[in-house]
């Protein structure tokens, strides 16, 4: 994998196909990484090499990664924001279409809130947001997996600094989508697909609140993933809301 390297941040990335680009982060909440697109409910880099310039990375200081840097206490949202606006300013990519698994939704959201006129369109699948039956379901997986083989590896990081961390992330604002406001959301005209899942971490609620907010969204039929034919129909449907809004000038 390719290295993208600023200050004491290090993020490696890969990268398949050709044609607008599109950057893709796969799901596994703070453990996000390139290795397991195998294991995603389908593999977006394999899926869409042919239609776009496909580019993923592995998250920073996501166990099993290669990427790793400071853990961002102050601003985690905006910590991951400012790597993936990094890797597209590396590769000379201004604009592009952002597709996040699980907690590539807030991802997302906070892409779209900092760079509007960069991320063309969104798609988030299986977005992660606020439970109101399980509402501490990231936090408590960030703390009890995340952030303990973490600090098994790290003697820079302690427990102390991964659950100031990941209080900011999930807890600071406990509402919605964790990384943006619901004011935000419904002032936000970027086109945008909303897959949704119902487990405690890929809130349903969460999900449907965002496709009645944004301007702009839609939003798959649920279940989509369960079934073959319904799954192969939804990938379709991805696929055709990305290239309906692909710039005229790179069509």
């Amino acid at each position: 994998m390719p290295l993208y390297t600023k200050n004491d941040v290090h993020i490696h990335y890969e990268e398949a196909g050709s044609g607008f680009p599109l950057l893709v982060i796969p799901g596994g909440g703070l453990n996000s990484r390139a290795s397991i697109w195998p294991n995603q409910v389908f593999n977006a880099m394999e899926e869409f090499k042919n239609d776009f310039r496909c580019i993923t990375m592995d998250q920073r200081n996501s166990n099993g990664g290669e990427s790793h840097g400071p853990i961002p206490v102050d601003d985690p949202w905006g910590g991951f924001a400012d790597d993936q606006l990094g890797l597209m300013d590396h590769l000379g990519i201004g604009e592009f279409f952002f597709m996040g698994y699980c907690i590539g939704g807030p991802f997302a959201l906070k892409l779209i809130e900092r760079a509007p006129e960069r991320v063309v369109a969104s798609v988030l699948c299986q977005p992660v947001g606020h439970n109101t039956k399980t509402p501490d379901s990231m936090y408590n997986s960030g703390r009890d997996v995340w952030a303990k083989e973490l600090c098994s590896l790290r003697a820079d990081v302690t427990m102390e600094k991964c659950e100031a961390f990941l209080h900011n992330l999930f807890r600071v604002q406990p509402d919605f989508a964790y990384s943006v406001s619901r004011e935000f959301a419904g002032s936000c005209h970027t086109p945008m697909l909303v897959m949704p899942d119902d487990t405690p971490s890929h809130s349903y609620e969460a999900a449907m609140d965002l496709v009645a907010l944004a301007p702009n969204a839609e939003v798959t039929i649920y279940p989509w993933k369960e079934e073959k034919d319904v799954l192969t129909q939804t990938i379709s449907q991805v696929r055709n809301f990305l290239l309906a809004h692909q710039p005229a000038s790179t069509a």
